[in-house]
């Protein structure tokens, strides 16, 4: 299985406890299972039910697809804490603002334009514009913790933007 990714690791410990974590489009788990074994409550949500299998024991796993217009699949239930890596769905992004309880945390890493010239995803629409994520979490109000928008060689080149942020107390 494939390691967590540093960022996801590094601002983890932000996260509370209480409420548990949200791995949306969390494919075969890595951060579910990770976040699990360092005493998490999660719920990892993909439309991939083979992958989800590949989630350990205490895993609240959820199938949904998030892309095709059927209804959000949490109602309205709130996280300390949400991941999302290496997927991008622009119209989920209020949805994420609403799944994240006071004080909780975004820990949001995918790819950005430029990675064209690496690889997939090469379309637009997979891809973050320069500036976005930040966009986004000024809006919701969010309170930036770290932002990099970067282009990494490990594990294979990339262009991505990753953030981490904190919703207000109310």
């Amino acid at each position: 299985m494939e390691a967590c990714s540093p960022w996801i690791a590094r601002w983890s410990s932000l996260i509370e406890r209480s409420q548990g974590v949200l791995d949306l489009a969390c494919g075969s788990g890595r951060h579910a299972n990770w976040l699990r074994h360092h005493g998490y409550q999660v719920t990892a949500v993909d439309r991939d039910q083979a992958a989800l299998s590949e989630l350990a024991a205490g895993i609240e796993a959820i199938a949904a697809d998030l892309e095709d217009g059927s209804p959000w699949p949490l109602g309205q239930r709130q996280f300390a804490g949400i991941i999302v890596a290496n997927y991008l769905h622009r119209p989920l992004f209020p949805r994420i603002r609403s799944a994240l309880a006071p004080r909780g945390v975004l820990i949001y890493e995918t790819f950005g334009l430029g990675n064209e010239r690496f690889g997939r995803p090469t379309n637009p629409q997979y891809l973050l514009q320069p500036g976005e994520l930040l966009e986004f979490c000024h809006s919701a109000k969010f309170t930036v913790i770290a932002y990099e928008c970067v282009e990494l060689e490990v594990p294979r080149p990339a262009m991505v933007q990753r953030i981490a942020a904190q919703k207000g107390a109310g």
